[in-house]
């Protein structure tokens, strides 16, 4: 893709003009928000340097490789073949950070993991589930907190929800929104059948700073005694919170042993999907995006199949096949379907780019 000219020099432009300003700058406000606004460009700021000097070099080897001394020429043809093999490379790369993108992709994330249709087996996979999520934000250096969680009767999870800090969470699993289907043969299955369940995945983003505004009187707060894991305080004490924001009808739980912190974890995991919910309506590109083939975030959407008898875990969206379900059931080649979709989206991005510069 051949980036104008007009657009690279306006991204130096504006960064040049944050510098300054930030030298200048006294009010403390102002000066965090041209700093998180000097972070965002900076990458962008470098990748266009690093390409116009590349570009710059060019007509100068090409002025050598026409030089009436061999040796010289040689060497001169040699750089200047290296170097045009660069700058496509270097191109795609300020396209990439120059293309639309999702506010919140370096946010941490809420994960919630739900048993669907399947009974017992569903509440098992949804289980295996939140390992996997587990075990692949463990490979990421990734912070897992469990804010509620109801148990399944054979084990494995009916509910579970829990916060992953860390940077780019949202980012990497925002594509696991949606219906997963498991085939594979239960442990209470006698005759040895295949039986399909399914569970659904949610990834919420976990911005720093939610502004959302809520009224005491929009809320209803219920204590009760926690059923999840936990001994003998859970058992006998009421400490965990339910809040309903009664504008919406959103619930939200926590059942650690502190009420007072499941009241406050509670209430951020309200702003969180109040949040959310206000992305949905606000931005219609998301939205437009959430309904396509792979940033599609509809909680009702099959969008990924897992096939034990057949080792084989298969990603609707783009028809991806892969026959490494042990290891992607463990998190370690998670990336192995995260990568793709991402690729995806960033054709996507880039797509949408291209159009506005045409």
């Amino acid at each position: 893709m051949r980036l104008p000219q007009a657009r690279l020099d306006q991204v130096l432009d504006r960064f040049r003009e944050i510098e300054a300003r930030m030298g200048a700058a006294a009010d403390g406000a102002e000066i965090v928000r041209l700093s998180k606004e000097h972070a965002e460009l900076k990458p962008v700021a470098d990748a266009v340097l690093s390409l116009e000097k590349v570009r710059a070099e060019a007509p100068e080897l090409e002025e050598m490789a026409a030089s009436g001394d061999p040796e010289m020429a040689d060497l001169a043809r040699v750089e200047l073949e290296a170097l045009k093999e660069r700058i496509p490379a270097l191109e795609h790369e300020v396209a990439l950070l120059l293309a639309p993108k999702d506010k919140d992709e370096n946010a941490s994330a809420i994960l919630e993991v739900r048993a669907g249709t399947g009974g017992d087996e569903a509440a098992l996979f949804a289980g295996d589930l939140f390992r996997m999520y587990q075990r692949y934000a463990q490979t990421h250096g990734w912070r897992v907190e469990i804010d509620s969680v109801t148990e399944g009767e054979m084990g494995g999870y009916k509910e579970i929800v829990a916060a992953i800090t860390g940077d780019g969470v949202f980012g990497r699993l925002k594509f696991e929104s949606g219906v997963h289907r498991v085939q594979r043969v239960p442990a209470t299955e006698a005759q040895g059948r295949i039986h399909t369940s399914a569970a659904t995945v949610a990834i919420l983003p976990e911005p720093e700073d939610v502004e959302i505004e809520i009224r005491d009187q929009d809320l209803r707060i219920d204590t009760y005694r926690s059923s999840g894991a936990g001994g003998q305080h859970v058992n006998k004490t009421d400490s965990a919170v339910r809040i309903t924001h009664l504008p919406t009808g959103i619930v939200v739980t926590s059942s650690e042993k502190s009420q007072h912190q499941n009241r406050a974890r509670a209430m951020k995991a309200l702003k969180v999907k109040l949040y959310d919910q206000q992305r949905e309506a606000l931005d219609t590109a998301r939205a437009d995006a959430r309904k396509s083939q792979v940033g599609s975030g509809d909680r009702s959407e099959r969008i990924r199949t897992y096939n034990f008898p057949q080792g084989r875990v298969t990603d609707h969206r783009i028809n991806l096949t892969l026959y490494n379900l042990p290891k992607i059931m463990e998190g370690e080649a998670l990336d192995d379907v995260i990568n793709p979709l991402i690729a995806e989206d960033q054709a996507a991005r880039l797509a949408a780019l291209e159009d506005e510069f045409n």
